[in-house]
Order: C-alpha cells, then sequence, then structure tokens
C-alpha cells in the first residue's frame, strides 16, 4: 500500500508542479493584487480540483468492475497517462517562467468573489483536470484499493493542490525563487512524466492479464 501511495501521490504532486493555466493565473493575481486575492484564487482551484476528484471517485464506484463502461473508463484512463507521460517528457524544459507572467491567465478582478470566481472557473474549465483524476482513480480502482484508503488519497490530492497554490502565491512575491524554479523544472517534468507512464502501462498490464496486477 506504501508503495502504492507514493508512486499515485508522486505522480500527482510532480504533475501539479508542471505550469498550466492555473500557474499562471495564480501568478498573475498574486503580482497585480497581492497575496490575498491570490490566496482566493488559488482556493477556487483547490475547490474545482476537489470537485473533480470527488466525481471521479464516485463515478467508478458506481460501476461495476466488469461493465463494459467501467472496462472503458480504465483503459481510456492508461491511455490518456501514457499521453501525458510522453508530452511531459517531450516537452520539459520548454516553459519559461517569470512572476510577472501572465499567459493563459484572465485580467484580475479587484473583488474577493471575482478571485475565487476565477480560480474556480480556470479549474472547472481544464478538461485535463476532469481526465486526470478520472485516471488516477481507475489506477486504483484496478488495484481494487478499498473505498477508505481512497478517500484518504483524495483528501490528500485536495490539501497537496490547496497547498501548492497557497505557496505559488506567495513565492509571486520573491522573483529569484521563481526563476531557481523555472531552472529545475526540465528535471522535475521529466520525472513527472516517467511515473504517469508507469501509472498507465500499470492499468494497460492490468486489463491485458489481471495476474500482472500483483506486481504493479
Amino acid at each position: 500500500m506504501l508503495q502504492q501511495f507514493l508512486l499515485v501521490a508522486g505522480a500527482h504532486f510532480l504533475a501539479l508542479l508542471s505550469p498550466g493555466p492555473d500557474f499562471f493565473l495564480i501568478l498573475r493575481y498574486a503580482v497585480a493584487l497581492g497575496r490575498g486575492p491570490a490566496a482566493l484564487v488559488s482556493l477556487g482551484i483547490g475547490l474545482a480540483n476537489g470537485l473533480f476528484i470527488l466525481l471521479a471517485m464516485g463515478g467508478l464506484m458506481a460501476l461495476d468492475a466488469e461493465a463494459g463502461l467501467f472496462i472503458a473508463v480504465q483503459w481510456a484512463g492508461g491511455v490518456f497517462l501514457l499521453y501525458m507521460g510522453i508530452q511531459f517528457i517531450r516537452q520539459a524544459g520548454q516553459t519559461r517562467l517569470e512572476a510577472g507572467s501572465h499567459r493563459e491567465a484572465e485580467a484580475p478582478a479587484s473583488t474577493a468573489p471575482g478571485a475565487l470566481l476565477a480560480g474556480l472557473a480556470s479549474g472547472l474549465l481544464n478538461p485535463k483536470n476532469a481526465l486526470f483524476y478520472a485516471s488516477l482513480f481507475a489506477v486504483l480502482h484496478a488495484r481494487s484499493t478499498p473505498v477508505g484508503v481512497q478517500s484518504l488519497y483524495a483528501l490528500w490530492m485536495i490539501a497537496v493542490v490547496l497547498g501548492w497554490d497557497l505557496l505559488v502565491g506567495h513565492l509571486a512575491g520573491h522573483p529569484g525563487l521563481i526563476r531557481r524554479f523555472g531552472h529545475g523544472l526540465r528535471h522535475i517534468e521529466r520525472l513527472a512524466g516517467i511515473l504517469l507512464i508507469l501509472l498507465g502501462l500499470g492499468i494497460v498490464a492490468a486489463r491485458l492479464d489481471p495476474g500482472l496486477l500483483a506486481a504493479f
């Protein structure tokens, strides 16, 4: 169980470190309006991720393990993780970070509700979030992970997303730290890609030969 947790949690965290629309939105708010609004954006993003996590976990739990739809979801999840892993490796080091970057970020709203809604919208409108969590929980279902353990994973992921986003907003006021993080980003993305590929291969192997599941 510890090995499974390290693999799933590690892949989730490393993928989270790779900058996307949410990352740049938080930076934009932090630079333009300060840490308070950036924290509200982070909260909105955390809520969106929490919703996707709960939907992924609950939706897969509601399916019969031998149903065609469940098997299709597992295959799709495995393929998506493989695709994401390959893309992470291929694009490693291509992202350039600057504290004032606003790529893919909306113009800041000055009100607290505006900041919260901006974060919520950013998280909900990114289809990769839904696919990513569905794929991760397909891994857990492939291994028949108990519901209680999956719930702990869900809480862990939500806490990590919120904690990381709040940290990004805090560090946005230190351009030197952002640049330093950017210098090591290439290695982070490659490692994330390797872990995602391993997870994807685990699902594919489980579908092709259930006996291989014990070794995953």
